[in-house]
């Protein structure tokens, strides 16, 4: 488990959700959500099956227009503000998708490029510089710089799309299950690589995960997602006190003791 982080009263909300409302036709995901997630701190978002973990990433970053709400990133209103106030806020995040979602036919350096192309005036020489440093940080051979997504491991496309989501030198980066279809090694190696990162570059992390390793490895705070809100938030250690059925499966269970014990 990391450091506990500084309490509320000394904490910067670096994303602010309130009333939000998330509906696919009659299916309604989120009724009346709010979340603050506080900066410098990597929040665990959990929740059963259907509970809206995805959607709620998705939604904060701009791919999914909610039905009602507010959302404020760095002090950006990324749903009713005008568009040079997003794109003041897509700067300052960055986000690995599940399944690395890299552009198939650009190589591991032009897919780390992408976002410096798309939001900053850099000569070429500057960006090659700047993406190998960014493949390098995530502990991916040089070699990779070259090597097109399908020809990487899927541990190291993980980690390529952490490099492209690191691209613009982000203050919060978005994690979708990231260590989905690792091996035990590897997932604990990722881990430690977002710990890392964390410590050194001052990331803020929102990361969904089913990972208990990954909850009571790196998370300073959970946030459960159940009957459509947040309705629980707060340190792992805190989740066993609660009483609700999927929290106390979930958090009380066989293989969160033996998450548990690894800490």
């Amino acid at each position: 488990m990391t450091d506990s982080p500084a309490t509320r009263s000394d904490r910067e909300a670096v994303i602010t959700v309130r009333g939000l409302r998330n509906q696919f036709g009659p299916q309604v995901v989120h009724d009346n959500l709010d979340l603050d997630v506080w900066k410098g701190e990597v929040l665990g978002i959990v929740g059963g099956s259907g509970t809206g973990k995805s959607v709620l990433l998705r939604t904060i970053v701009g791919l999914n227009r909610p039905a009602a709400g507010s959302i404020n990133v760095l002090g950006s209103d990324v749903l009713h503000g005008s568009r040079e106030e997003r794109l003041r806020a897509e700067k300052q995040w960055g986000v690995a998708f599940q399944d690395g979602a890299l552009f198939s036919s650009l190589t591991v350096l032009q897919n780390v490029e992408a976002p410096m192309r798309e939001h900053l005036k850099l000569s070429a020489s500057l960006m090659k510089a700047l993406g190998e440093l960014k493949i390098s940080l995530v502990g991916l051979p040089q070699l990779a710089c070259g090597k097109l997504p399908s020809e990487l491991s899927g541990g190291m496309r993980k980690r390529a799309s952490l490099a492209r989501a690191l691209a613009l030198d982000p203050a919060i980066v978005f994690l979708d299950e990231p260590t989905a279809g690792l091996d035990p090694i590897g997932a604990a190696a990722y881990d430690e690589l977002i710990n890392e990162l964390k410590r050194s570059l001052g990331l803020t992390v929102f990361m969904v995960t089913h990972d208990l390793d990954s909850l009571y490895a790196i998370c300073d705070r959970i946030a459960v997602l159940a009957e459509k809100r947040v309705l629980f938030e707060g340190p792992i250690e805190g989740m066993t006190e609660i009483d609700h059925p999927w929290v106390q499966e979930y958090f009380t269970g066989p293989r969160a003791r033996a998450a548990q014990e690894k800490t």
